[in-house]
């Protein structure tokens, strides 16, 4: 029993997998900025004021291009008891801020990388 089995198909759309990565990666890289910048202007709006300075302190640290396949991005204060204001303490309760500022912006961002799949998909 002898088949013959035609790859050409399939070279052809790992051809355009390959192509349509950096394309992917630029516009992933613009989803991922976009989000961060997102939540850390909710989570600024969000932050409990008393001076400003927790709200001031909270910035975004993108690692990363796109283009490579590892890019993230890292927000929050830089105010040392944020983390009391997020969660609380044992004698006082938190305040949150930058967890719903990124439940907030998660189901946008969840959408958008599923529409730039999509395309790469069917593109």
């Amino acid at each position: 029993m002898s088949f013959t089995l035609d790859t050409s198909e399939a070279r052809a759309v790992a051809s355009q997998i390959a192509a349509a990565g950096p394309r992917i990666g630029a516009a992933g890289s613009a989803v991922l900025r976009r989000t961060a910048a997102a939540v850390q202007a909710d989570a600024q709006a969000l932050a409990p004021v008393d001076t400003g300075n927790l709200r001031s302190s909270i910035s975004t640290t993108i690692t990363g291009d796109g283009r490579t396949g590892q890019m993230s991005a890292e927000i929050g204060p830089t105010a040392e008891y944020g983390v009391f204001q997020e969660y609380g303490t044992s004698t006082q309760s938190g305040t949150p801020f930058m967890g719903p500022a990124f439940d907030r912006q998660v189901p946008g961002y969840t959408e958008a990388l599923a529409q730039l799949a999509a395309a790469a998909v069917l593109g």
